[in-house]
């Protein structure tokens, strides 16, 4: 039963740069000890299985040939044996896991996010809508089908991932849709201190806004895993920094010391009254909109790029009526 406190934690780990299997692992153990801590909302870094292709951001494309086809290889399909043992671990300790992974659907790869709910099943798989920069050369982009809040056992869960947080009608989309606690993923261990000081700003911002918790994970890199990406100093500047682990209230305050750097997991209490709390001032999709004024439009239909038709015969009768006349 949902009690008016949740205990979230948000993981900042390295991830195992030689595969799935690995960082698999890293996840499973980083599971455990949230939850032998009681959490029972956890959070893990953008595309943290098996890991964020760094390559892409200080390798020319002629040079990412190599890098790619070996994220390819270790990227996860959904569903998968991966998956399936994080959603054991999930049910097992009866928490709520939000895991970001390299998806591989047959030749493309996209930055996904999952949602495990507390009896392991995936209550949300959704792909980032717009791959930013750099990621262009590595990721499809996603659909509005996947822009939706989950019901899980700890609440309403919405997920973004990275500068989506800069797409405020994506945002909005799952304000619309009343999201309690907002699952943030960002790489961590890139572009350096600003993209931590920018991290920070739009977790609290998006709190305020929403109105909902913010539960923000990003990724680390140890100093040989930057040396194993690549040798020189100078482009090693731009995979290091950039991390802002944090979780947010409703009201835009840490609720505990954010992660800048090194490993750990945050752990925080999440008041559940605050978000009533918020909105009693401020509802940005209640008593604060204009819907009249301003309203959005969301397209929820996949995008696929097969469609069939075998509702009617073909040629279709109607057709040749009109070319009798």
């Amino acid at each position: 039963m949902r009690t008016d406190t949740i205990r979230a934690a948000a993981v900042q780990i390295a991830p195992d740069l030689s595969g799935r299997a690995g960082t698999i692992e890293r996840v499973l153990n980083a599971i455990a000890e949230a939850a032998d801590k009681g959490a029972q909302f956890i959070v893990f870094p953008e595309t943290f299985v098996p890991y964020y292709p760094y390559f892409s951001f200080i390798l020319p494309p002629v040079q990412q040939g190599a890098p790619h086809m070996d994220l390819i290889a270790e990227a996860v399909v959904v569903p998968s044996p991966e998956t399936q043992a994080v959603a054991d671990a999930a049910a097992k300790r009866g928490v709520v896991v939000v895991l970001g992974v390299n998806e591989r659907d047959h030749g493309s790869l996209y930055n996904t996010q999952l949602i495990f709910d507390a009896d392991g099943t995936l209550a949300l798989k959704r792909r980032k809508i717009t791959p930013t920069y750099h990621e262009r050369m590595v990721w499809g982009m996603g659909d509005g089908a996947g822009l939706k809040v989950a019901d899980t056992a700890v609440g309403r869960v919405g997920a973004l991932a990275c500068w989506e947080h800069y797409n405020p009608l994506a945002r909005y989309a799952l304000m619309t849709q009343h999201e309690e606690i907002h699952a943030g993923h960002f790489p961590g261990s890139l572009v350096g201190p600003i993209f931590g000081e920018q991290i920070e700003v739009t977790m609290r911002h998006h709190a305020l806004e929403a109105g909902c918790f913010v539960v923000n994970a990003t990724g680390w890199l140890t100093e040989e895993q930057i040396a194993e990406i690549h040798p020189d100093p100078k482009l090693q500047k731009g995979i290091r920094d950039g991390c802002m682990t944090c979780i947010i209230s409703p009201e835009g305050r840490h609720l505990a010391d954010p992660l800048t750097e090194g490993e750990g997991i945050l752990i925080a209490d999440l008041d559940m009254r605050l978000i009533a709390k918020r909105k009693r001032m401020m509802d940005s999709v209640g008593h604060y909109a204009r819907p009249e004024m301003l309203s959005l439009l969301h397209d929820t239909r996949p995008a696929v790029t097969r469609h069939t038709r075998d509702d009617a015969p073909f040629p279709d009768p109607a057709f040749q009526e009109e070319q009798d006349v």
